[in-house]
């Protein structure tokens, strides 16, 4: 059953606004997306999301609107943020550039994120409490969505990644590269507490045609699923903590992204 004030449609209103960030040097433009306020009368949830500029190639409000309608999702605050021109260098992981110095500013994009951006939702949204707090992305953006879910749980209780940059090494294939080069899992092995959050992680089968190993098996899937066997390791436990999502067909692109999304959104905020 779902509460009666259910029967009528719910709109989905959109605003765009630009912040300055100290910690960027540039202005972040942000896509806001919420139900009409006169629709809000149970606890409000929160989804960063970057890449935020792919809204409209997504189709995220119509996938927001039908969820509402349908009755599957509770009321989402999505605040989608817009990517700079140093996207390559502002995700990625903290701390931790790939071999060719990639990601050399993820530190600095995490903090914006937990001192610019979420001090400021009160001022820019009039709200600044939320019953869940998930990030998502896609591709690089994902990589910087779960590293950053990862290591402040804190503030996060979910992550989402589409087709996420899982293969982010710290060698290059032609200098002795193992596996053991991948960053993310070794943050995974060097954590000594295992966080208090969730993942929902998609791949599809036709994300890429790379396959190091030769196993018949692309690389975005086997460096997906070895992530998720190093959160299993962790103590994470599936499906109750991790949800893994295989589109037969998908491709690296916001059409399958898309698809996807309404997957993620009930898995995340759903009734």
């Amino acid at each position: 059953m779902y509460p009666g004030w259910l029967d009528t449609e719910m709109t989905i209103t959109r605003q765009d606004i630009t912040i300055a960030s100290k910690l960027l040097e540039r202005e972040v433009t942000l896509t806001i997306l919420k139900p009409e306020d006169s629709d809000i009368v149970e606890p409000l949830n929160l989804l960063l999301l970057n890449d935020g500029q792919e809204v409209e190639s997504l189709g995220l409000r119509d996938t927001l609107e039908t969820l509402y309608n349908t009755h599957r999702l509770k009321p989402v605050l999505v605040v989608a943020i817009h990517a700079g021109e140093n996207r390559l260098d502002e995700y990625g992981i903290a701390g931790k550039p790939d071999f060719k110095g990639r990601g050399a500013k993820a530190d600095i994009y995490t903090r914006f994120i937990k001192q610019e951006l979420l001090p400021q939702l009160k001022q820019l949204t009039g709200f600044d409490a939320f019953d869940t707090t998930a990030f998502a992305g896609f591709s690089l953006g994902g990589l910087s969505a779960f590293d950053i879910v990862w290591n402040n749980p804190h503030l996060f209780n979910k992550a989402g990644v589409f087709s996420g940059s899982f293969w982010w090494r710290g060698k290059d294939l032609a200098k002795g590269y193992t596996d053991a080069d991948r960053l993310m899992h070794q943050v995974i092995r060097e954590t000594k507490a295992k966080p208090a959050i969730e993942a929902w992680l998609q791949t599809g089968t036709k994300d890429e045609t790379s396959d190091r190993n030769k196993n018949g098996i692309i690389d975005a899937i086997d460096d997906t699923t070895d992530l998720i066997s190093e959160m299993e390791a962790k103590g994470f436990k599936r499906p109750e903590e991790i949800q893994y999502v295989e589109v037969v067909g998908g491709m690296h692109d916001t059409a399958t992204w898309g698809k996807a999304m309404a997957k993620f959104l009930v898995w995340a905020f759903g009734r």
